[in-house]
C-alpha cells in the first residue's frame, strides 16, 4: 500500500525558506510517498499558545483540524511545530464535547516530524544522499525533549555518502532562539547563541545541521554577524542533496 502524506509547511519555511520545503518533498517522492499539499493550511497556533494566547492559538488549532482531519499521515519539517499539534491540541480542546476531542486526538497522533517519519514509520534511513563535508548537528529543544527524536536525524545523516560525522559539545543545549524569547530577552539569547556557535566552530566541521529552521535561522543568523564561514543547512536539504559539491 503506497503510503500517502499531507504536507504540514512551517510559517517561516513557507515564508523565508522554501527550499526546504522542497526538500522535503524531494526526498519523500523519490521513496514512493504520494502527497498533497492542503493549500489553506496556516499557523499550527504556537506562537500564541507559547505566549499565553490560548483563545487566538484554539481558533487556529481548530482551523488545522479541519483541513487534516482526513490526513492519513501529517508530516512537518519543524519539530517544534508537530510537538504543538502532537501534545498541546489535545490539551486545547480537553474541555470540549466528545466528538471536537476526538478530532484533536486523532490529528494529533498522526503528525510526524519529517526524520521521524522517515525512520520510524517508514523504515528508511538510506535515502541515497550525497553531501561531501563535515557536518555537526543541533538537538533543537522541542523536537529533542517534547518528541524525543534525537537517534532519528543521525542515523539519517549518518547514511548519506561522503559525509563526515561530528558531535559537537552540548549539541542538546538551546541556540537562545526560543521564537519570542530572542526578541523579549535579547541578550541572554545571544549569549546563548555565542556559546552554540563557539562549540560548532570547535568541532570543525564546515555545516551544522538541524531538523527546526528557526534554531538554524538563529544560527545562521549569528555566525553571519561574526563572519564565520560555517553554515547552517536544515538536515531535508542535506538528504535531498546528490551533487558532489554542497
Amino acid at each position: 500500500m503506497t503510503p500517502k502524506v499531507s504536507l504540514f509547511i512551517q510559517c517561516l519555511i513557507d515564508s523565508l525558506y522554501p527550499d526546504v520545503g522542497e526538500a522535503m518533498v524531494s526526498v519523500l517522492e523519490q521513496l514512493g510517498v504520494a502527497l498533497d499539499y492542503p493549500e489553506a493550511q496556516t499557523c499550527c497556533g504556537q506562537p500564541a499558545f507559547n505566549s499565553g494566547y490560548n483563545h487566538e492559538a484554539k481558533a487556529a488549532a481548530r482551523r488545522f483540524i479541519e483541513i487534516f482531519a482526513d490526513s492519513q499521515a501529517i508530516v512537518c519539517p519543524s519539530g517544534s511545530c508537530v510537538h504543538m499539534v502532537r501534545h498541546y491540541y489535545p490539551l486545547l480542546f480537553r474541555d470540549e464535547d466528545e466528538m471536537t476531542r476526538k478530532r484533536a486526538d486523532h490529528v494529533a497522533s498522526r503528525c510526524y516530524e519529517f526524520t521521524e517519519y522517515l525512520v520510524d514509520i517508514l523504515g528508511v534511513e538510506n535515502v541515497n544522499a550525497r553531501f561531501p563535508a563535515r557536518v555537526t548537528y543541533h538537538d533543537s529543544c522541542h523536537l529533542l525533549r517534547g518528541l524525543q527524536v534525537a537517534e532519528q536525524p543521525r542515523r539519517l545523516l549518518g547514511a548519506v555518502a561522503g559525509l563526515e560525522f561530528v558531535e559537537m559539545k552540548d549539541s542538546d543545549i538551546c541556540c537562545g532562539f526560543g521564537g519570542t524569547f530572542s526578541v523579549n530577552y535579547p541578550d541572554i539569547s545571544t549569549a546563548m547563541v555565542d556559546q552554540k556557535i563557539d562549540n560548532i566552530i570547535a568541532s570543525g566541521a564546515e555545516f551544522v545541521t538541524g531538523c527546526d529552521m528557526g534554531c538554524l535561522m538563529n544560527i545562521q543568523g549569528r555566525l553571519s554577524r561574526r563572519q564565520e564561514r560555517v553554515k547552517a543547512k536544515h538536515i531535508a536539504e542535506i538528504l535531498a542533496s546528490s551533487g558532489v559539491e554542497p
